[in-house]
């Protein structure tokens, strides 16, 4: 678009100019908050990935005990289910983001007697294990969610200070340089007129 090179055109460029600074460090702002945001969920997630690995180790100690045992795998699995989960969605500086408030589980019952002491601790090791990998799955996509959020406001922070406003700076002492210029060339065209009138 052709830069018209006017008052007008000085006007409007102006306003966009006072514009464009006036609307940068809000911008900037929820740039940092969600950049902090987006941290904290990394954290977070790394954090569940580190209890989820340490649960794991830990676990392993009840393998020499399944391994010798009679019982099937798979009837064990199944004494543990998940009944309710109850995600909802958290607004982090105008970004929506999932977050698990409630999981709920059903143990089916099972007989004490017939089944080895360890099975109980089994059980809550699941338990844990499901709501660990739960809670990962939620802070995975927190993370990618906020992550995306704070490259878009990034990259609106620089269109600002990187595009619009030294165009519009640019533009304005263009602008300026054109009417002072006209200024002149009408001061001499005046001047000229002067002289051949007194002629």
């Amino acid at each position: 678009m052709r830069l018209s090179l006017n008052k007008n055109a000085l006007k409007q460029q102006r306003d966009q100019l006072s514009m464009y600074r006036r609307f940068l460090p809000s911008l900037d702002l929820k740039r940092q908050q969600l950049l902090a945001a987006w941290k904290a969920a990394t954290k977070e997630l790394l954090e569940t990935e580190r209890e989820i690995e340490q649960f794991q180790r830990s676990m392993d100690r009840l393998l020499p005990l399944l391994g010798s045992s009679t019982i099937q795998t798979r009837d064990l699995s199944t004494l543990v289910q998940v009944r309710e989960v109850v995600i909802e969605q958290e607004n982090i500086v105008g970004t929506h983001v999932p977050v698990v408030r409630r999981v709920e589980f059903q143990r089916v019952p099972y007989s004490t007697l017939t089944l080895p002491f360890w099975v109980d601790q089994l059980v809550e090791s699941l338990e844990n294990l499901a709501r660990l990998r739960l809670h990962r799955q939620i802070r995975q996509v927190r993370a990618e969610t906020l992550g995306a959020a704070a490259r878009k406001i990034t990259q609106r922070v620089n269109l600002f200070e990187k595009v619009l406003i030294p165009t519009a700076s640019k533009n304005i002492k263009r602008i300026g340089i054109a009417l002072s210029d006209q200024e002149r060339a009408a001061v001499v065209r005046s001047k000229l007129a002067k002289r051949k009138h007194q002629r």
